[in-house]
């Protein structure tokens, strides 16, 4: 259901559950998780902490939501630029420059999860590494789906299986996404997207 056939008390909803969201995210980015709590978002958020509460039950669920919609984000935006090229080469030069777009419009976000979830012993992990992984490999499922295609019309050599080449093509693209969080501006993620398609449709060795 689209929010133009929400009622009005619905759609205020769903806008004061996004800016507290929005409001954890430049805080947990900023101080870090565990140095941030309930009653900073609600003030950030400029809502009464009761307020906060009726939509999360504590910080470990906000965090959870937050994560959890994000990847749900980020996920829907790649898959819609494999989906809305023809060509299976073209879908693959989509993936590499939307996740370039994605990671560099959504620098706290990432940030935060790799600084905070990635690291964590606390309670906000339970379940959701597994809900994680989840929609991973089924979005990796799609991305190697483009390379048994392109396998199929003898685009592509069948040089490991197509799971492996996405995971290949996955990983670089990380690689490179890493060293510009890292330094921006001597590690710049590359316009063009063949600079990283090259690497694994060309190779070291002629």
């Amino acid at each position: 259901m689209g929010q133009e056939q929400l009622s009005r008390r619905e759609r205020e909803r769903l806008r004061h559950r996004r800016e507290i969201l929005e409001a954890a995210l430049e805080l947990f980015s900023e101080k870090g998780f565990h140095h941030v709590s309930m009653h900073e978002i609600a003030r950030k958020a400029e809502f009464a902490i009761g307020t906060v509460y009726k939509f999360f039950e504590n910080k470990e669920d906000l965090y959870k939501a937050l994560v959890l919609e994000q990847a749900e984000k980020f996920h829907n935006a790649l898959k819609q630029a494999i989906e809305e090229a023809d060509e299976e080469i073209e879908k693959i030069r989509n993936y590499i420059r939307v996740k370039g777009e994605i990671f560099r419009a959504n620098v706290s976000m990432i940030r935060l999860y790799f600084a905070e979830t990635r690291g964590a012993s606390f309670n906000v992990m339970a379940g959701l590494d597994s809900t994680i992984r989840e929609r991973y490999g089924k979005f990796m499922q799609t991305l190697a789906s483009v390379f048994e295609s392109g396998i199929k019309k003898k685009l592509f050599k069948k040089i490991a299986t197509p799971f492996y080449l996405a995971v290949a093509l996955d990983s670089l693209t990380n690689a490179f996404l890493f060293l510009w969080l890292e330094d921006p501006e001597q590690h710049p993620y590359p316009e063009d997207p063949d600079v990283i398609l090259n690497i694994l449709f060309k190779g070291l060795v002629d």
